[in-house]
């Protein structure tokens, strides 16, 4: 053994220096994963091959090893730290010799870049890495950072650190808007530095909450980590459970935990969405506290005033604050009162299949013990009556075909126990009505007269959807009986709309706030999955981009405006009416609907076409193109040489050494804090896509093979990750802020500001830690899974 220390041990030794090595020798990522994957293949090979690296293993066919098993003891918790007085042997590292792992690594990248990368099931999810990258460059040269920081500037700065707090709401808009952590720091050190250094904020706090700010998009959705995450999580979650539940005797996940062992990067979406705010808490309570305690280094602004035309306190409380917060409790209550909700009679011509037990009973005895142990006597007890029940009525009922007096009585029950509010007029009532509020807000001295018609127009909805609109009414009697309020919400909306722009606070937030709604609106909602809902907010980028353009040469931007309204118009009739008309039997008002659909896409495609040309002509898209290629090509590039570098480590057993090292501690919180521990020593020297596609799948099968919720450790390890853009040396927000900060600025200046927010990140692990519910409720809510 080479310096007492295992084969295997310095296999990883020899990894980890190349890789550091070939990181720091300013060769770009991409290549130097690949390279120190390949360098140190040969150096371990060569060194395996004239025999100086061997590997202990455990000798099998020892005495002690069997005694072990006759007592009970499980061969996969058997290793050298569990056991280490167990007879051993001494074995090569490549087992057949390296030609053989050589081979064996080459079939292995060619099938895991065909899986990952070009065709297989995660290559849909990593497109949404491509949109939302678009998305977010598109916004950030459409300069609504500018705006924003502008804007929000003049709201904050007369409170102490007002300006630090503003960095901060705009940082986490931004996240939620570009989740760029590059472009948000780059953008807000250029514009927001120079005013806080101007205005007498120290350089610490100034570059600190810079730095801070800008990562947020690393865990505000939409986030490309948890993008990436999500692709192997799901994959490390399934594959870890699956080991569990036949290491436990069951013969799969499903039967073990009763449920689906599956993770999706909507439900990470949903997960991450408190977390991320608690943190931009955080960072502004800090950025408060701070000022109160050194005034002199974080003092009060008094720039101009923003001519909101707001009135007084108590009105701009009343109009933004009180009434729409009674707006959406009315609704809220209205929908668990049971007056509100889905009105569908739709019944399915086939009968349900009969309902199973909550667990799978007829396993053997080793699993009944072990779901006994997961789930507890009583939810055992409870499934095994269950499945008595059925067995006495004759099993799981099948699914049968209904005949049409089943579905004639099944449709009449729906109609009677529908509710008299439709969920899609309460969401248009709310909407229309907290418009209406926000105009009466911002102009409350002015004639109302127009706005009390489209506020008549608001209560006519509910009053009609409930006096005239029976379930059992096709849309186009729906929208025949609503055709007079939605006339009066339309004819008041011109002046709402106006109004509202004339609000430069609304008038700066409201556009991106519609797009960022938009994208997690649908993902968060479950309507689609991160693709589809990145496309839209790529699309919706470039057409809020062209716009801003053609304002800015003072031309007209009706040809954007009506796009962006034909593809609200595209929505609502493929939500409302049936667009199949390649059946037996097309009704004319589904072809009316569809030729309707089909001149709205039209009109939105041509008007998304124009927005491109309009970005071209400016020099806008093609920047924005080649930033996009640029960004896209090194995710995956990493992708590609990480893979190589991982096969190398699993090639000499290095990767099942880890994970045995982990699982011979007994704590399953133990081992998670390890490797939370390693994965934040790491993001000093490492940026968090060499861990995701480096580490995490070493570690995976450990760390989500136990009894945490997935979604909590993947959230857990995506702020961690996000830690590794602060940390010094190597923190690339520091780079980035660096690059752009004046001279006065050290790089001193900005080790020392980052500091309390590292520690600030911290913070926020341990309250995630003691309060997994902080990422749990959303999903559970939300219905994620």
């Amino acid at each position: 053994m080479l310096f007492g220390l295992d084969g295997v041990e310095i296999g990883l030794i020899i990894v980890f220096v190349c890789l550091f090595g070939g990181i720091l020798s300013g060769f770009p990522v991409a290549f130097a994963i690949g390279g120190a994957g390949v360098v140190s293949f040969g150096i371990i090979a060569v060194l395996d091959s004239t025999g100086i690296l061997v590997h202990q293993a455990i000798d099998t066919t020892s005495q002690m090893y069997k005694e072990l098993l006759a007592s009970g003891v499980k061969a996969d918790q058997i290793s050298t730290f569990r056991y280490p007085d167990l007879p051993r042997i001494i074995e090569p590292l490549f087992k057949g010799g390296w030609e053989t792992a050589l081979e064996r690594n080459i079939s292995f990248i060619v099938n895991r870049i065909n899986e990952r990368v070009l065709a297989g099931q995660s290559i849909e999810v990593l497109l949404a890495v491509l949109m939302f990258v678009l998305m977010g460059i598109t916004l950030e040269r459409s300069k609504i950072a500018n705006d924003l920081l502008t804007t929000m500037a003049r709201v904050f700065g007369p409170l102490p650190g007002g300006l630090a707090v503003s960095v901060v709401v705009v940082g986490a808009f931004l996240a939620a808007s570009t989740g760029i952590v590059g472009a948000t720091v780059v953008t807000m050190g250029l514009l927001s530095l120079p005013t806080m250094l101007r205005n007498g904020y120290s350089p610490e706090l100034s570059t600190g909450v810079i730095a801070a700010s800008g990562t947020l998009g690393q865990i505000i959705p939409p986030s490309i980590v948890i993008v990436l995450l999500g692709t192997l999580t799901g994959d490390l979650y399934s594959a870890a459970q699956e080991a569990r539940a036949q290491s436990m005797g069951c013969t799969d996940a499903l039967t073990y935990l009763g449920k689906p062992a599956v993770v999706s990067v909507g439900s990470l979406f949903q997960a991450a969405l408190l977390p991320g705010i608690m943190l931009a808490l955080l960072y502004a309570i800090y950025a408060f506290g701070y000022a109160l305690l050194n005034p002199s280094k974080a003092p009060a602004v008094t720039g101009e005033v923003m001519d909101t035309k707001t009135g007084t306190a108590q009105q701009s409380l009343t109009w933004f604050v009180y009434v729409p917060v009674g707006i959406i409790g009315a609704a809220i209550l209205l929908n668990m009162g049971g007056i509100s909700g889905s009105q569908s009679i739709y019944v399915e011509s086939y009968s349900d299949i009969g309902q199973e037990a909550s667990l799978r009973t007829n396993v053997s005895e080793e699993c009944q013990q072990s779901m006994i142990e997961l789930h507890g006597q009583e939810a055992w007890d409870k499934a095994i009556a269950q499945q008595v029940a059925i067995d006495a009525s004759g099993g799981v009922a099948e699914s049968e075909k209904r005949s049409d007096e089943e579905i004639a009585d099944l449709v009449a029950e729906k109609i009677a126990s529908a509710p008299p509010i439709g969920t899609g007029i309460l969401v248009l009532f709310v909407l229309s009505a907290i418009v209406l509020s926000f105009a009466k807000g911002v102009a409350p001295n002015l004639d109302q007269k127009l706005l009390l018609v489209g506020g008549l127009g608001t209560a006519l909805l509910l009053v009609f959807d409930i006096v005239l609109i029976k379930p059992d009414a096709s849309a186009s009697m729906t929208w025949a009986l609503l055709a007079l309020p939605v006339i009066l919400i339309l004819y008041s909306s011109k002046t709402a709309v106006s109004r509202l722009a004339e609000n430069e606070l609304l008038r700066v937030v409201f556009p991106p706030l519609v797009l960022i709604v938009a994208v997690l609106g649908s993902i968060l909602g479950g309507i689609t999955n991160p693709t589809p809902a990145a496309a839209l907010g790529a699309a919706g980028a470039i057409m809020l981009a062209a716009y801003r353009k053609l304002k800015e040469t003072d031309r007209s931007g009706k040809f954007i405006i009506n796009a962006t309204f034909a593809l609200i118009i595209m929505l609502l009739v493929g939500i409302n009416f049936d667009l199949r008309i390649n059946t037996e039997q097309v009704s004319l008002e589904s072809w009316v609907a569809f030729f309707v659909a089909y001149g709205a896409y039209l009109t939105a495609i041509i008007g998304l076409i124009y927005a491109c040309w309009v970005l071209y002509a400016a020099g806008v898209m093609t920047s924005v193109v080649q930033e996009t290629s640029k960004v896209t090509t090194m995710v995956f590039a990493i992708l590609i040489g990480s893979q190589l570098l991982n096969l190398v480590v699993i090639s000499f057993g290095g990767e099942h050494y880890i994970q045995q090292f982990l699982r011979s501690f007994d704590s399953e919180v133990t081992v998670f804090l390890i490797v939370m521990l390693v994965l934040f020593i790491l993001g000093f020297v490492l940026d968090f896509l060499e861990i995701i596609y480096i580490v995490i799948p070493i570690v995976g099968p450990v760390i989500y093979g136990g009894t945490f919720d997935p979604l909590w450790v993947t959230i857990m390890v995506a702020i961690n990750l996000q830690t590794s853009f602060l940390t010094p040396p190597f923190g690339f927000a520091l780079f980035y802020l660096r690059g752009v900060a004046p001279k006065s600025v050290t790089t001193g200046h900005i080790y020392r500001g980052v500091v309390p927010f590292v520690l600030i990140q911290i913070i926020g692990l341990t309250m995630l830690y003691f309060a997994p519910s902080i990422v749990t409720i959303v999903p559970q809510l939300l219905g994620g899974n």
